[in-house]
Order: structure tokens, then C-alpha cells, then sequence
């Protein structure tokens, strides 16, 4: 039983050393379009278990410790990629040449839709936004955050 277990592999070896098994090109490709998948999967998820009214509840002390309380999240979960200006330039964006938007734009299409924001940070994005709601962000957060980017950032460009 082992002798053909054996051989299989050393085909499979023989084939993909002479070229016979699918390119390192065609490998990336599949490992992309897999990736691409498991993100439409993930976003599809979230999209599906987001709740906008559940911002409806949510109180804050003051709007400085609803502010305080975004930058912390913005700088442990939104700066690596957005840039600590909101510019899209941060390391990891950088580092993996990654084309993030420009959160402080004059044009960015959610500016001013606290809740075109919030959904955006809960559901993320099919390209490389997480989909920070099933990944251990919660609305108070969120909120806290989307009220950040709109509140301070962008009133800083």
C-alpha cells in the first residue's frame, strides 16, 4: 500500500520540477483569487449581521470622551493602513503597497455620513478593509471611531 503513496509523490515532485505543475505566477493567481474570496465571504457576513440601529442607543459623557476614546481606536486598529493623518500612507499600507483612500479628502464620499462611516468600518471592504465588526470591534467603538474621522480628522485637513 505504501509503494504507490510513495510513487504518487515522487511524481507529482518529478512533474512539478520539470515544469509540469502550475507556474509560481499561476500559483499567486489561485492564492489571490482564494484570498479575494474568503474576503466577499467575510464582508457578505458582516454586511449581513450589520444592525445601524444599534447606534441609536449609544451615549457618550461628553464629546471628549467620545473623541478620546476614537483616537484610541484609530491608532491600535485604523492608523497602520490609513496613516496617523487619515491620508492612507501608513506603514503596512505603505509597506505592502496597498492604495488606501484619503480619509480626510475634500471628496472622499462618506465625509459627513456618520452612518455611511460606521457601516464601512463594521462591514469593511473586499479589497483590504477588515470587517472590524466580526473581528472584535463593537458599535460603541465603531462609533467612537467613525465620530473621530469625521469629527477631528477631517476638521484638521
Amino acid at each position: 500500500m505504501r509503494a504507490p503513496v510513495v510513487a504518487a509523490a515522487v511524481a507529482v515532485m518529478a512533474l512539478t520540477a520539470c515544469g509540469g505543475g502550475p507556474s509560481a505566477e499561476e500559483q499567486r493567481a489561485e492564492a489571490d483569487a482564494a484570498r479575494r474570496a474568503a474576503r466577499a465571504d467575510s464582508v457578505a457576513q458582516a454586511a449581513a449581521a450589520y444592525e445601524a440601529a444599534a447606534f441609536d442607543t449609544i451615549q457618550w459623557a461628553s464629546d471628549n470622551d467620545m473623541w478620546e476614546r476614537g483616537g484610541v481606536v484609530w491608532s491600535f486598529s485604523c492608523q497602520t493602513c490609513h496613516g496617523s493623518d487619515g491620508m492612507g500612507q501608513g506603514e503596512t499600507a505603505v509597506a505592502a503597497s496597498l492604495e488606501m483612500p484619503n480619509l480626510v479628502a475634500m471628496d472622499w464620499d462618506k465625509a459627513g455620513d456618520l452612518a455611511a462611516i460606521r457601516r464601512s468600518i463594521y462591514v469593511g471592504h473586499e479589497s483590504q478593509m477588515p470587517s472590524w465588526g466580526l473581528v472584535g470591534l463593537k458599535y460603541r467603538d465603531i462609533d467612537a471611531v467613525a465620530h473621530y474621522i469625521d469629527d477631528l480628522l477631517r476638521a484638521e485637513e
